[in-house]
């Protein structure tokens, strides 16, 4: 467009000097055109540059996901093959699950003799508090019997051996009647030591086996999106732990993003819902429509790392780095009724974002992309 807008310029030259000779064509005349032509050129480029920012690097990014398991074990069953599409929640991989189902059996069987036991600590309870009353009244007796003795010692019908005797079994009663207590308060305090409606001893074995059944389910690593599984070298009999950190696999999810960086003095007029569109390479030929989702502002170089190191300043005569590019990050805007359009992930493009400003000069813009994507059909390699 900017060559068709030039060749009209060279051809209004034409016609005024040359044809109808309004003007004398002369070195002075000559050089004003030249001038001239060079003056529109450069407007217009800055001008589109700011209305229409383009940028030469758009990417398509996928989440990745590395599967690491949770429990270890021997893999049994790899049920995917690579760069097979899967649906969340699919299988992916199996882990021998025998030591944790019996785990879960073990501790199956101990919650259900914690439970049993827990059903008994009423009937403990009223036990031990019918010892407590045998005890205060085997005390009480003992009492009546001291006294009874002491009064006949001194009325002269007794003597002081059964005085003795009967304190002595008063004493034995009483620290009778005080263990008879601490058993009943013990007896209280295991019937009132609950968690929700569970006792404390059966609300740890529930939760031990809680533990213990999750870790079974874990033996089955599913797929945490739709996507695809890459780099599956995995295979039966491999055993896999959890630590290190090592994947099994690695899974590509299907939602994608669009990120397309800019310099930072080409994005004072792009806004959120403003029309953009992508020549990818391994679309050669087509265009993808999108619109402007947000604007990330905020890149590595407005980072300082935290540390207990004052940040270095930037050494003397020596030359900054070049500002780094904020990235634009774009959403797919295909029209109703057509087939959403296959991007692989990682692929590359150039792309042009259309703002508000100076519509007219958009069909510039428009015509470089599509220009940009024709020229995606060369493969400029002699090897």
């Amino acid at each position: 467009m900017l060559e068709i807008i030039i060749a009209g310029y060279g051809a209004l030259i034409w016609l005024v000097f040359i044809k109808l000779k309004w003007f004398p064509w002369n070195i002075k005349t000559q050089v004003g055109a030249a001038t001239g032509a060079l003056a529109l050129a450069a407007v217009i480029i800055f001008t589109i540059n700011v209305v229409t920012p383009s940028s030469s690097d758009v990417r398509v990014i996928n989440y990745v996901s590395e599967i690491v398991p949770r429990v270890a074990g021997t893999v049994t069953r790899v049920a995917v093959e690579g760069n097979t599409l899967v649906k969340k929640g699919d299988t992916l991989l199996e882990i021998d699950a025998t030591p944790y189902r019996l785990r879960v059996k073990e501790l199956e069987a101990k919650l259900a003799d914690a439970i049993a036991s827990a059903k008994t600590l009423k009937q403990d309870l009223d036990s031990a508090k019918s010892q407590t009353a045998a005890a205060q009244a085997h005390l009480e007796l003992m009492n009546k019997r001291l006294a009874e003795a002491g009064t006949l010692a001194k009325a002269g019908a007794g003597n002081e051996y059964d005085v003795e005797n009967f304190r002595a079994e008063a004493k034995k009663a009483e620290s009778a009647l005080a263990a008879a207590r601490s058993g009943e308060e013990k007896a209280r305090i295991r019937l009132d030591a609950t968690i929700g409606p569970d006792q404390a001893s059966v609300a740890q074995i529930r939760a031990q086996l809680e533990a213990a059944r999750y870790d079974l389910s874990s033996t089955v690593i599913r797929a945490p999106a739709d996507g695809y599984a890459v780099n599956v070298s995995v295979r039966p009999g491999n055993y896999l732990v959890a630590m290190p950190f090592k994947p099994a696999l690695s899974f590509v999810e299907r939602e994608q993003r669009i990120l397309a960086f800019f310099d930072q003095n080409e994005l004072r007029y792009v806004q959120p819902g403003d029309k953009a569109e992508i020549a990818f390479k391994t679309l050669p030929g087509q265009l993808v429509k999108a619109r402007v989702d947000a604007i990330v502002w905020a890149n590595g170089q407005g980072q300082l790392l935290q540390s207990g190191q004052v940040p270095n300043a930037p050494a003397e005569m020596a030359p900054a780095p070049l500002a780094q590019k904020y990235a634009v990050r774009l959403t797919l805007a295909q029209p109703d009724g057509e087939p959403a359009v296959f991007l692989p992930m990682g692929a590359r493009g150039g792309g042009a974002i259309y703002t508000e400003k100076l519509a007219p000069l958009h069909l510039l813009r428009m015509v470089m992309i599509r220009a940009q994507s024709l020229l995606n059909y060369l493969v400029l390699k002699l090897h």
